[in-house]
Order: C-alpha cells, then structure tokens, then sequence
C-alpha cells in the first residue's frame, strides 16, 4: 500500500528509486526492457541572470544542479532524457482564442465539399457517418488515402465520430486490399494541425496500404518483439505492460492497456495494446484523444494505428497487437519546433512527465 501510495506522487525524477524498491521478480521483469540512469548536471549563472531565472524556474538554487534521467528501452533502442528541472513543470491547460478564430477562418477548404474538392480512389469513397474518403493528391504509397471529418475543427470530435472515422479507414484498408491483394499492410494516422506534418486545418485521418512488408517503424517493432520471445521465452507487449504498470505508468480501460511511455518519442506519449480491433480500442482512442486535448492543453498531436497485416503473409506476426501511439506536438502558435538533431539523430529530450500523463489518463478514464 505504501508503494501504490508513493506512486500517486512521483515523478519521473524519482524512477531509479522507484525500480530499486521493486520486488525481486518485478525488477527483473522491468530490467529486461528498460535502463534506467541518472546523472546531475550543475551550472554557474552570472548575477545578472538570477532575476530571470527565478521568474522562469522559482529560483536560481532549483537551477544550480539539475537530476537528469535518462530511460532506454533496451529492446526497441527508443530513448528519453528527462529532466527533473522541466519534468516537474505542472501540466497546464489555456484556452486558445486564437487558434479557434484561425481554425474557423480555414472553413471553405477544399476538404470542406469532399465529393467535389477531393479525388476518389480507384474503388470509389466510403461513407460513413460523419466522414467520407477521398484519394491523397500527392501519395505517400500506391493506395494513400483519407478520412475527411465532416466537422471542420479537428478538435471537435465525439466518441461515435471517432469510432465511425476508424471503421471508415478499416474499410478503405480492405477495399483497396480487394484491389491489390498483394498490398496487405495498413498503417492509420491522425495529424491534427501544423506542427503534426497536417498541411490542411480540417480534421481527416490518413491511410496507407503498402506491399512486400510493413513500414520500417512497424517492422523493427515487429522483429524487436520475436526476438524478445526467442531470447527470454516471454511476450514482449506483456512484459512492456507489465514494466508500465509496476511504476505507477500504466493501466486496463475496456480490455485495452494505456501506456504513458517511459521512453517516448516526445512529449506525452501513450501507447494503447488490445489483441483485438474492438470497441474497446477505439473508445480508448477516443478516451485519451479527449483527456489530451481536454486536461493536458494538447492542441497539436500525431496518432498512428499499428495492426498486423489485412492477409496472410511469410513473416511472423503471432502475438502482434493492435497498437495506438499519441504524442503532443506543441504549441502551433510558437515558432521554435519540437524536434531538433538531438531527436533526429541521437535521444527523444523529453519535459513531460510520464507518471503525471498516466495519473492525468486515470482520473479520466477511470471517471467514466
């Protein structure tokens, strides 16, 4: 009890204790995936800069040596540097008035008359009820495709809307598979305004079907998780759940486990796990899609749906879940981007916190 109750108020700052206070078998489970390494790092600022430093950060002691702890998932090679000085900065929420003017000063797009303003694939469009498909323009594959939303804010989205933009995605997935049989990977995602790569305002979801194998993210997971099984005898998405879940990160919603990665991509990553592609899954899509958005003043985010092939195929997908990821990418308003080479070539440097994203995810969906 006394471990459940000093997970309610840690933070990421204090994981190394956390796993050192693990049960014997808890912590080898935890180590099979995850490094976990801290380091300090110290500063001398002039005078001059005291007043500033203050103000930003509450006072220049807070600044003089900093807790840097570095997490890797050992199986994967994904990585974070967190640091205990930004990862203790609370997770704040405002109400962007601009943002919802500029959003409205977009309607009038060309996705806002789909059936006139877009392509139709080769196969026709799906309907759903509250989207309809069109073709990509510029193709990121063979079939390259999108949802469009018929609501125009992309943060403006119910639980039935995002169940219908799934099964409409789902649906063009197996009507150009129907077309190409030999295309048999679907990849799903959701760039939701600027800084997610989404070059137009109006919320859609795009698709991907692609031959010969998955996409060389998804595939790395994939050869990552047979090897885990063959070199320890234990699935690896059971065992990432597990490490999550014994830190005070992670929990089950509806038959799906919510992550708050401990080494994420950015800011605010959750990963959602379900053995099957059910409601299930997308209520907690939506769940999170709505806490992110609501509670934790995430205005600009990329979701991706990772899912075994649509067909058989010769590799070994036994045990592959059907994965969602969601990340935080910023303020739109603000110039300075999210990622730069550290990310690009070296580690994710990460200010949110884990433990807060997943005590944030709980409260919500756990509400409900």
């Amino acid at each position: 009890m006394g471990m459940v109750k000093a997970l309610e108020q840690a933070n990421v700052a204090d994981l190394d204790g956390i796993v050192a206070r693990l049960a014997p078998e808890e912590r080898e489970v935890f180590e099979r995936i995850f490094r976990v390494s801290v380091a300090e790092g110290a500063l001398i600022p002039p005078p001059e800069m005291h007043a500033w430093i203050a103000r930003l950060f509450g006072s220049v002691e807070a600044t003089l040596k900093q807790k840097i702890v570095k997490v890797t998932n050992m199986v994967t090679l994904d990585g974070a540097l967190f640091n205990e000085l930004r990862s203790r900065r609370p997770i704040d929420m405002k109400e962007n008035l601009t943002l919802k003017e500029e959003i409205e000063n977009h309607e009038g797009d060309p996705f806002c008359k789909p059936e006139t303003g877009t392509p139709a694939d080769v196969f026709g469009r799906v309907r759903g009820q509250h989207s309809i498909t069109a073709s990509n323009v510029a193709k990121y594959d063979t079939f390259s495709g999108l949802v469009i939303f018929d609501e125009h804010n992309p943060l403006v989205f119910t639980r039935e809307m995002v169940h219908d933009y799934i099964e409409v995605a789902l649906e063009w997935g197996r009507l150009a598979h129907g077309v190409d049989p030999l295309a048999k990977y679907l990849f799903i995602m959701w760039n939701c305004l600027w800084k997610s790569g989404a070059t137009l305002v109006h919320g859609h979801f795009q698709m991907t079907l692609t031959r010969d194998m998955h996409y060389p993210k998804v595939e790395g997971l994939r050869r990552a998780a047979v090897a885990y099984r063959d070199q320890h005898g234990r699935d690896y998405f059971e065992d990432l759940y597990r490490a999550h879940a014994m830190v005070g990160c992670a929990f089950e919603r509806g038959g799906t486990r919510v992550l708050a990665n401990l080494a994420p991509v950015k800011e605010k990553e959750v990963l959602l796990v379900s053995y099957n592609l059910d409601d299930g899954i997308k209520d907690a899509i939506y769940e999170v899609a709505e806490s992110m958005t609501k509670a934790m003043g995430v205005v600009s985010f990329n979701l991706v749906l990772y899912m075994p092939p649509v067909a058989d195929v010769e590799e070994d997908w036994s045990g592959f879940p059907f994965m969602a990821r969601m990340v935080d990418r910023g303020d739109p308003a603000t110039r300075n981007s999210d990622m730069g080479a550290m990310e690009l070539y070296a580690s994710s440097v990460v200010s949110s916190d884990p433990l807060a994203v997943a005590r944030v995810l709980k409260e919500r969906m756990r509400g409900e």
